[in-house]
């Protein structure tokens, strides 16, 4: 795509100024790189990184029946959900195919917050507006919201002097209205790293200033970019939409089972859901953790006794552990944990295993919910 044709957030100018390598992602010019993906990917890990996630999109849902609408378009139970709550979820089509995960905000009783995937923020939107009754006022949001992730555990001590409510007091997938820097701002206790953080919801004339108070702590702090932001997920082991899992893709081969609440009442896509959990789903996601040398990518064919059984959807080399790490989707099987496997790298059969939670995981002192991101796979 011509550079001149892909959207920029409201702190283009600021990356550019920062030294930011920029690349094109999901039709936006976004920031991959500052100082280096390790040394960006290590200060969110042991300090804090800030990321410009304002690409993302954002669409709210008003009304009394607003919450009845988040039951039937999303897999999760939105019932379980009071104010400054969040989960995190799927919105499915009637094959039970993952249009995007999300992550499902109730601010008040008549107020719910979506936030999209930016390559699927569009078709989302269409979506939604095409699946809830008349009744419900569907506000596309994307435009006038810019979004920080303030990742790390010093995020906390770096966000609390700037916000006006006590945002040390906000469990994990918890949520409140402040003001932060002065500037109204919806304030997450979510993420996408498998650690501590903020994601922070914030008109776009306000963004900048906002992004440069969270920075002048210095080395404290570091702005991080989209390839720090996908080591640190895989290293979580979080899905990627697009790659991890897709429209074709239903949420039991996902391994998505623990957002799927079929005995929570109607929603689109359960009936195919329901059938293929007693029937079993003919894949399954796994990690993978390499046993030897090499590096695992999307498409690297995943075999076992010489017989191919599945291939690789997304993998890198983590930062924390050294090892090469991996999703990817199996026959299932296969897909127990323990089971050891081989994936083919540049034509070589290195040697893997299947594992279970996350590769890397960090403790905080918060205590998190059921629904944390950081155990998409196989919560157990």
């Amino acid at each position: 795509m011509v550079a001149d044709l892909l959207k920029r957030t409201p702190l283009y100018d600021r990356h550019l100024a920062a030294g930011a390598r920029m690349g094109s992602f999901a039709g936006w010019e976004m920031p991959f790189r500052y100082s280096g993906i390790l040394e960006e990917h290590r200060a969110v890990r042991t300090s804090a990184g800030l990321f410009d996630i304002s690409h993302m999109g954002v669409v709210e849902l008003r009304g009394p029946d607003a919450g009845a609408a988040c039951q039937e378009l999303t897999t999760n139970d939105v019932r379980r959900l009071g104010d400054g709550q969040a989960q995190y979820s799927l919105v499915c089509n009637e094959q039970g195919g993952v249009i995007d995960d999300v992550i499902v905000y109730r601010l008040a009783s008549e107020r719910y917050l979506l936030c999209l995937n930016a390559a699927n923020a569009d078709g989302d939107v269409a979506w939604i507006r095409e699946h809830v009754c008349s009744g419900v006022e569907v506000v596309n949001r994307s435009v006038e919201t810019a979004l920080l992730a303030l990742q790390g555990p010093r995020a906390e001590d770096l966000l609390a002097p700037h916000a006006s409510a006590e945002v040390r007091q906000l469990r994990s997938f918890g949520c409140l209205e402040a003001r932060v820097v002065g500037a109204p701002t919806i304030v997450a206790r979510t993420g996408y790293t498998g650690g501590d953080g903020f994601e922070l919801f914030v008109p776009p004339d306000a963004v900048g200033g906002l992004w440069d108070a969270l920075l002048s702590g210095g080395r404290v702090v570091l702005p991080a970019g989209l390839g720090a932001r996908d080591t640190l997920r895989l290293e979580a082991g979080l899905l990627l939409h697009g790659e991890d899992m897709g429209p074709m893709t239903s949420a039991l081969e996902a391994s998505l089972d623990w957002v799927v609440k079929l005995d929570a009442g109607p929603f689109i896509g359960r009936e195919a859901l329901a059938a293929e959990a007693r029937q079993g789903p003919a894949r399954r996601l796994v990690r993978l953790v390499l046993m030897g040398p090499g590096v695992p990518r999307r498409g690297c064919e995943i075999s076992r006794g010489g017989q191919t059984i599945g291939v690789v959807t997304s993998g890198t080399m983590s930062p924390m552990l050294r090892k090469g790490i991996a999703l990817g989707s199996v026959e299932t099987p296969h897909h127990q944990v323990g089971t050891r496997v081989a994936v083919k790298i540049r034509g070589r059969a290195v040697d893997a295993e299947i594992v279970r939670g996350p590769f890397y995981s960090q403790r905080t002192s918060h205590p998190r919910s059921s629904e944390d991101r950081s155990v998409v796979v196989d919560p157990s």
